[in-house]
């Protein structure tokens, strides 16, 4: 019995842990403003090089952020925004080497794999990091 109580305890510390360490989820726009912190907005493009981005990110029904290099490129989508879930997969299909803004880009769920809509592209604004004065 008195090897129980601690195997119970220490049981009960490890369920707990995941929800002790559970981040609050913020709202897309914060999500979004939280990522561009410390960050200035260019002119926006309209196209910008399919080989040159090195990851991109979905915030949920407002934006896809792709990177390139140490900018991050902000596309808020003209159509089909309220499509976009972070757990989508981005299915790009374009001719040529660049994606633009008369792009669309198709959503797969990541567990199921199934069409889950598209987005019809807007303007790429550039987002590089404020210079120190």
């Amino acid at each position: 019995m008195r090897h129980l109580i601690p195997a119970l305890i220490a049981a009960a510390a490890v369920a707990a842990a995941p929800a002790a360490i559970a981040r609050e989820k913020l709202e897309p726009e914060a999500q979004l403003a939280k990522l561009l912190e410390g960050r200035v907005a260019g002119e926006p493009q309209k196209c910008i090089s399919l080989s040159s981005i090195n990851s991109s990110q979905i915030i949920d029904k407002t934006a896809i952020v792709y990177k390139i290099g140490s900018t991050y490129w902000v596309n808020r989508p003209q159509g089909g925004a309220q499509s976009l879930d972070d757990d989508d997969i981005l299915v790009t299909k374009t001719i040529g080497s660049e994606l633009c803004s008369i792009d669309t880009v198709e959503l797969r769920d990541r567990s199921s794999r199934m069409y889950n809509g598209f987005v019809s592209l807007g303007e790429f604004v550039p987002y590089r990091r404020a210079k120190a004065e």
